[in-house]
């Protein structure tokens, strides 16, 4: 099957013709370029207003980067014609392979797009002889396409996080869709503030925003004001993963001070290595695991009194009735608020002062998953590693939205 024939069925524009294709050298590489004309007698449109003018002249004879075909870079050269328009003078035409000054046909650009999703963008220039730009600009294309045609209607669950995408406490903020059977990302601000994600709640529009049902979130006081404000129809569901990851970190805080007073002291070190014995799950513990947790377990260390305290927190996802979760809740925070355990106690203040968000987690059991934030923010940062090269919100924010 000849070129042409190829040509003219999957990419064949109405009003220009193909040519005869040569081989020419480009690169120090052997390249194709297809030559393309316009019909007799046809007229171009004018790239301002998009109507049918005039011709005026024609510009030198410009080459436009075609998907490779066997290995070889393909272009379609021609000679573009500008227009004599009357309404907005003297313009160059509009052709509906290329856009604007672009020197890459959409095909070309989606063909970029899709290897972009399964290599890094810098592997995907080097391959196809591109600069990262030109990478970035297709993958830009075709999430402004993309954005621009998405339904908004009917999300009934959000959830908002951050992440860090740059050195200096940089962040952006991420709101996700957690609806059972549609998980995605729906926004990317800049900074984790309250104006940032007031930014999409103003993208949604009230509609949208007033027919949330679920929000989840951590206890970051910006994004709980936010929600308060903007959803407040919503049940508000503090994310169980922030709480259990504060708990551990506690958790932690004790045993690594305990530690190093034993050792200042002289003691034996009997914590040594005992960091995962005391923050996993005793069903996860390896067999040499389980052994160490059972010979702490006989000294009144107060790292075992964190871990004890953990554990019994841990039994609070077991309820089903919020009235008696809520009680549950109230006599941990009073125990651990009589200990001697200052992170643990932090931990408990937190809690007691979110005590009716965290509850919000019974009312909405079975009906969203807070977790699936968390794996979306697994994703977010593979997306970016694949984007290896950005220095700027735009880019990581196309990224993000390209890799989601």
């Amino acid at each position: 099957m000849r070129l042409l024939t190829i040509l003219h069925r999957v990419y064949r524009h109405k009003g220009f013709v193909y040519g005869k294709p040569e081989f020419f050298e480009e690169g120090g590489r052997p390249a194709l370029r297809v030559p393309l004309r316009p019909r007799q007698r046809s007229r171009p449109i004018c790239s301002g207003c998009w109507q049918r003018r005039p011709g005026y002249d024609c510009q030198a004879e410009r080459l436009f980067q075609f998907v490779p075909l066997w290995g070889m870079a393909v272009f379609l050269a021609y000679r573009m014609r500008r227009v004599d328009c009357p309404r907005c003078g003297v313009r160059v035409e509009r052709v509906p392979w290329a856009r604007g000054k672009e020197h890459q046909t959409e095909a070309f650009a989606w063909f970029l797009t899709f290897w972009a999703k399964l290599l890094t963008w810098q592997q995907v220039a080097q391959i196809f002889r591109v600069s990262w730009g030109t990478v970035f600009r297709a993958v830009e294309r075709a999430v402004e396409w993309g954005l621009a045609r998405r339904d908004l209607s009917g999300i009934g669950a959000i959830g908002v996080d951050e992440v860090q995408w740059q050195l200096g406490h940089k962040y952006l903020t991420l709101v996700y869709q957690i609806d059972e059977g549609c998980k995605r990302l729906l926004y990317v601000g800049l900074e984790r503030t309250a104006e940032s994600l007031r930014g999409f709640f103003d993208s949604i529009g009230e509609q949208v925003a007033s027919g949330l049902r679920y929000v989840c979130s951590d206890m970051w006081q910006p994004y709980l004001d936010v929600l308060a404000e903007k959803a407040a129809q919503a049940v508000h569901v503090l994310d169980r993963y922030h709480l259990v990851a504060r708990r551990n970190k506690a958790v932690d805080e004790v045993r690594a001070e305990e530690a190093r007073r034993l050792k200042a002291d002289g003691y034996e070190p009997v914590l040594k290595h005992s960091r995962w014995c005391l923050l996993k799950r005793p069903a996860n513990l390896t067999a040499a695991q389980t052994v160490k947790l059972k010979e702490l377990l006989k000294y009144n260390l107060r790292s075992v009194r964190a871990y004890l305290h953990k554990e019994d927190l841990q039994r609070l996802w077991d309820y089903r009735s919020p009235f008696w979760a809520e009680q549950f809740l109230r006599a941990w925070i009073r125990r651990v608020l009589r200990s001697r355990l200052e992170p643990l106690k932090r931990v408990a203040r937190s809690m007691r002062g979110h005590l009716p968000l965290i509850l919000n987690w019974f009312e909405a059991r079975g009906t969203i998953s807070a977790g699936t934030v968390e794996g979306k923010n697994y994703q977010v940062k593979l997306a970016m590693k694949n984007a290896y090269g950005f220095r700027t919100f735009r880019a990581a924010e196309m990224a993000l939205f390209q890799g989601l």
